[in-house]
Parts: structure tokens; C-alpha cells; sequence
């Protein structure tokens, strides 16, 4: 296998690598991550701030140890000389020269720690105010991001609910229009019955001209029947008329 296709291959799994840490990552989470780093880097300035302002004071200490110990050889040297001791004054004065030097250094030292702990003192507090920048910072971008993720969610349920009512609403279209179709429907064969187009099955296959004839018709018989038995009563006006099933009535009877 080539060193092209083996790069190919690396890039693409960085790629997919990348992808999936991205989707997986939470910005939230990355901001107090880095707060938290700030603050133990902040605690390690500080640290060592204590660390040389300790080892400061015990050089000031060490110097004034050696700065009374120089005060009591000038006294001595002085006694000494006072009585006639010129030796013992020399060697006096002798060691109070050689604490001298030493306190030289010390002075020295005691300069280069105060210099070093002025220095984390300052950087103690520009990293200090740094941080407490960079926590409100956080915040706000926590609260930006935590707004926008709740708004995206809005967003994506009201887009699921859009799809769904553009279903809903296609299925009411569809009914709609079998709804109309079948009164369209319904209005055409009413029509085509009316116009005797279609039997109607209840109508015996008549159509209305049939059935207004039928009715005419059957109005002058009825009327003609009516004329008959008025006649019928006209005629027999005289004599009581005998009921259908009664034998006929005999005179004096009530």
C-alpha cells in the first residue's frame, strides 16, 4: 500500500475523529473545563509567591541575626580595646569584617527574592483579574449557548409540528375533494332522475308527467264518484236510507 492511500486513510479517520468530537463536545463543558485549569494554574503562582516570601523572611531573619551579632563584635572589640587588649579588638573586629561580607551576600539574595516575589505578586494579580474576566465571559457565553440550544429545540418541535399539520392538512384537501366529489355526484344523479334520464327505483319507473297524469286522473274519478252518490242520496231523499247488513225497519217501530 502506497504512503498516498495510507495518508488518505489517516486523514479520513482525523476527519471522522474530528466530526465525532465536535458533535460530542459541549461548549459548557469546555469553558469551566478551561476555568478550572486557570485556577490551578493561579494556586501554582501563588505557590510560589509563598514559597518566596518565605524563603525571604528567613534571609531577613538570617540578616538581622547577623547584623546583632555585628553590633555585640563592635562592642566587644571596643571593651577589649578599653582593656588594653589590642589583640582581642583586632580579632573582633575581624570577625565583625567577616559577617559584614556574609550579610553583603544576604542583602544581595534578600534584593533578588524580593524582585522575584514583586514579580509573581504581579502576575498573581493580572492572572487573577484575567480569570474573573474570563468567568464572566463564561457565564455569558453558558447563558447564550444554553438559550440558543433551548430555542433550536423550540424551533425543531414547532418544524416537527409544521410537517406534520402540512400532512394533516393535505389528508383534509383529499377529503374535501371527495367530499365534493361525491355531492357533485349526488347532484348529477338527482338531476338525471329529475329529468327522468334514470328511473327512480321507488318511482315504479314513472317519470313526473306519468305520475301528474295518474294524479289528474285519478281527481275526476274521484270527483265523478262523489256527483254518483250525491245522486244516489237525492234520489232516496223520501225514505230512510238502509244501513248495509241490517234487516228493514217495520212500521211503528222506532
Amino acid at each position: 500500500m502506497s504512503s498516498t492511500i495510507m495518508q488518505r486513510i489517516a486523514l479520513i479517520f482525523r476527519s471522522k475523529a474530528n466530526t465525532a468530537l465536535d458533535a460530542a463536545e459541549d461548549p459548557r463543558e469546555t469553558l469551566d473545563y478551561s476555568y478550572v485549569k486557570q485556577q490551578e494554574m493561579l494556586q501554582k503562582v501563588r505557590r510560589g509567591l509563598a514559597d518566596v516570601a518565605t524563603s525571604r523572611k528567613r534571609l531577613e531573619l538570617q540578616m538581622q541575626q547577623l547584623e546583632q551579632h555585628s553590633t555585640k563584635l563592635q562592642g566587644q572589640a571596643q571593651q577589649a580595646l578599653g582593656a588594653g587588649r589590642e589583640d582581642l579588638a583586632r580579632e573582633a573586629l575581624t570577625r565583625r569584617s567577616g559577617l559584614a561580607q556574609q550579610l553583603s551576600d544576604l542583602q544581595a539574595q534578600h534584593a533578588n527574592l524580593q524582585g522575584e516575589e514583586d514579580k509573581l505578586t504581579t502576575a498573581s494579580q493580572r492572572l487573577q483579574a484575567k480569570i474573573e474576566a474570563f468567568r464572566t465571559r463564561k457565564e455569558s457565553i453558558k447563558a447564550t449557548y444554553t438559550a440558543a440550544e433551548a430555542q433550536n429545540s423550540i424551533n425543531e418541535a414547532f418544524s416537527g409540528i409544521s410537517e406534520e399539520m402540512g400532512d394533516v392538512g393535505m389528508a383534509i384537501e383529499r377529503a374535501e375533494d371527495k367530499t365534493a366529489q361525491m355531492q357533485a355526484r349526488a347532484g348529477a344523479v338527482d338531476e338525471l332522475i329529475a329529468s327522468g334520464a334514470l328511473n327512480d327505483p321507488l318511482s315504479s319507473g314513472k317519470d313526473d308527467i306519468t305520475r301528474e297524469l295518474e294524479q289528474v286522473s285519478s281527481g275526476n274519478e274521484i270527483e265523478l264518484e262523489l256527483a254518483r252518490m250525491k245522486g244516489q242520496l237525492t234520489s232516496g231523499a223520501g225514505a230512510p236510507a238502509q244501513i248495509e247488513g241490517q234487516p228493514p225497519q217495520k212500521e211503528g217501530q222506532p
